[in-house]
């Protein structure tokens, strides 16, 4: 038999493997080769090429995408189905040996693929987040399913016109499906990303205000009670997001009863905030009640999953059980009176935020001296639902984009003079920048150049980023409420509250509270190592010859962190001198991350970067730069064959 000449060259390099990357060349049955071109202008690059190049003439150059380039591939395509009918009829038994060969070498190179690989989605999310080897992908059930059947040849194609008639039905409750979940060390989750559902941001928007509510009472009651009704209200509503958040990351049911589910947590946490500013005077009981509601709403729901999946049951129940044990510590408190209840509110807290957390102790435990504990911990906790990476930085940012929008927010006032351009219009301004030098930082410096995100880096970072935001967002909350009222304060110099439109002239006051300073730089300051703190957490990509690594400049921050934490003790600055050292700060901050973070070798002011030749070889320098702009493959063998390397005027490039 004849042997058949490869049709395939260049970029394709297995018929069932495909790497991703176009065919560039192809073989017809004839034997004329075709080249595939990406432009009209790689076109007439390569064809200028090809002609000094091959002599023959035996070749021709299609457009990528053009019907000359269909018709041959379809040509060529019809040529090889045609060879294969022939082999299955003269060689029948043979033939079906190796198709079944074949198809056994495919479904376990893609087994082989799913155990020790990764997706081919997930190359990006590497890209970004790091490479961890302990992360496995698993195929959904209709992909696993269509695995074990047999490939034919003479499969259909799709019907694309019946296709897109095609809808999903929506029903009313589906079976719970567990997104991504650890197991024996480890982390096996869907191949796709998953992506911020539309209810998830209707949520964000009730937490708009929330956020101003919480800030706003603050702020007016800028003393120590104020001070510890902020600190227990606002951990209170974080994890009521956190919550409703990690619900939706976990598992995947995209059915009615979850849109119903999640209506009725927006209405826990719409009573929730209609009694945040009297929770200490009145309204105690009714805030716990609706705090409460929600949380054993999601008891029931884990339960109710540990019935449904019992492979992830032992951590649902012990999720439950560390629900429950602080319940019973806030109906203890309803029971109390201020400041008796302080007691069982301070023990609650602290469980609420931690206590799902404590179980990486006993899915990791090292209890070499209990064998039975451990093996009882690995039968419990042999299989825990994880949190995907992609969805929890989306929505923490997304929380974070709300706290700094609310700080902007916050700043607006309505001015009724000719010419409003007063000190209450410069310390707004200043406020914006402010904001706008936090979010630079916080999204364009810390969250860039990301080799290993703390989620993936392990699971002592990981804790350390999702705890570090909470005082991070409550204290830059702080900030921007107190700045607002710092705003209007007319201490100084141009700062006629006169000016101010009719509601706000009443909020004007002519000094600073004492506590109002302490609660804007505390604030400031606060957020600022915070963000240090989540910034050391990550592994950032170095830069060749960087100005400032990461650690300098994190400890410029943490300094500048301490130096506006102690600066209300210089009870002399008016508000537009307190805000201007502040600001000067903060962009003092946000110039050095931003210059540190660049090469010494470019320009800071503009990219001077050239061509840098590398090789080793004695060529004319001119006639390489000829040739990088023709866009031409250089023959170094045939140009100094031309020329000869013992001639002057060469350079090592």
């Amino acid at each position: 038999m004849a042997t058949i000449p490869a049709t395939l060259e260049g970029d394709f390099h297995s018929a069932h493997h495909h790497t991703g990357k176009r065919l560039r060349q192809l073989l017809h049955p004839s034997g004329k080769r075709i080249h595939v071109a990406a432009s009209p202008d790689e076109h007439e690059r390569l064809k200028a090429k090809l002609v000094a190049s091959e002599p023959d003439q035996n070749f021709d150059i299609y457009v990528h995408g053009s019907p000359e380039h269909l018709a041959a591939v379809r040509e060529i395509h019809s040529h090889h189905e045609q060879k294969r009918d022939e082999l299955r009829q003269e060689y029948p038994d043979q033939y079906t040996h190796f198709e079944n060969v074949h198809h056994q070498l495919d479904m376990l190179s893609n087994e082989l693929s799913s155990l020790t690989a990764h997706g081919v989605s997930l190359d990006a999310n590497f890209s970004k987040f790091g490479y961890d080897a302990r992360l496995r992908t698993r195929e959904p059930e209709s992909s696993a399913a269509s695995m074990t059947q047999s490939r034919s040849e003479d499969q259909e194609e799709r019907d694309w016109d019946a296709e897109r008639f095609q809808g999903t039905a929506l029903t009313f409750w589906k079976m719970p499906i567990v997104r991504q979940y650890f197991h024996r060390g480890l982390l096996w989750r869907a191949q796709e990303s998953e992506e911020v559902a539309s209810f998830e941001l209707f949520v964000d928007l009730l937490y708009v205000g929330i956020i101003a509510i919480i800030g706003d009472t603050a702020a007016e009651n800028a003393t120590r009670f104020g001070f510890l009704q902020f600190l227990v209200t606002f951990i209170l509503s974080w994890k009521m997001w956190n919550d409703f958040t990690l619900s939706i990351s976990w598992f995947e049911t995209d059915d009615i009863a979850q849109r119903i589910a999640v209506l009725f947590v927006m209405i826990c946490l719409f009573g929730y905030t209609l009694n945040i500013v009297e929770a200490f005077e009145s309204t105690w009981t009714q805030l716990v009640a609706f705090y409460l509601a929600q949380k054993l709403f999601n008891c029931v729901y884990y339960l109710q999953v540990a019935y449904l999946l019992p492979m992830v049951r032992g951590s649902m129940i012990f999720y439950s059980v560390m629900i429950l044990i602080p319940t019973a510590l806030w109906i203890g408190s309803v029971h109390v009176e201020y400041p008796d209840r302080l007691a069982f509110i301070w023990i609650a807290i602290p469980i609420d935020l931690f206590g799902q957390l404590s179980m990486v102790l006993f899915t990791r435990p090292k209890w070499k001296s209990f064998p039975n504990f451990k093996a009882l911990c690995n039968k419990w906790f042999d299989f825990y639902p994880a949190v995907n990476i992609e969805h929890k930085t989306e929505r923490t940012n997304a929380f974070v984009t709300l706290v700094f929008g609310y700080s902007v927010v916050a700043l607006l006032y309505q001015n009724k003079a000719a010419f409003g351009i007063n000190a209450f219009f410069g310390k707004a301004i200043l406020g914006l920048i402010q904001a706008f030098s936090f979010n630079w930082i916080y999204f364009e410096i810390d969250a860039c150049n990301i080799h290993t995100h703390a989620i993936r880096r392990h699971i002592a970072s990981s804790m350390a980023w999702i705890v570090f935001h909470l005082p991070f967002i409550m204290s830059f909350v702080l900030a921007g409420a107190s700045l607002s009222r710092l705003v209007l304060v007319h201490d100084c110099r141009n700062t006629d509250p006169e000016t101010l439109g009719e509601n706000y002239v009443g909020r004007s006051e002519a000094e600073i509270p004492i506590g109002l300073r302490w609660f804007y730089c505390g604030g400031l300051g606060t957020a600022l190592i915070c963000m240090a703190a989540i910034s050391f957490s990550h592994v950032h990509k170095k830069i060749e010859n960087q100005r400032v690594h990461k650690r300098p400049r994190l400890v410029l921050r943490v300094a500048v962190g301490i130096v506006l934490v102690c600066l209300p003790l210089a009870e002399s600055l008016s508000s537009l001198q307190l805000i201007s050292t502040t600001t000067g700060l903060v962009v003092l901050t946000l110039i050095f991350e931003v210059g540190g973070s660049t090469s010494k070798n470019n320009s800071f002011w503009r990219d001077r970067r050239r061509c840098k030749y590398s090789a080793e070889c004695r060529v004319r320098k001119k006639a390489v730069e000829a040739a990088l702009k023709a866009g031409v493959t250089i023959d170094v063998a045939e140009m100094l064959k031309d020329e000869g390397s013992e001639k002057t005027g060469y350079e090592n490039i």
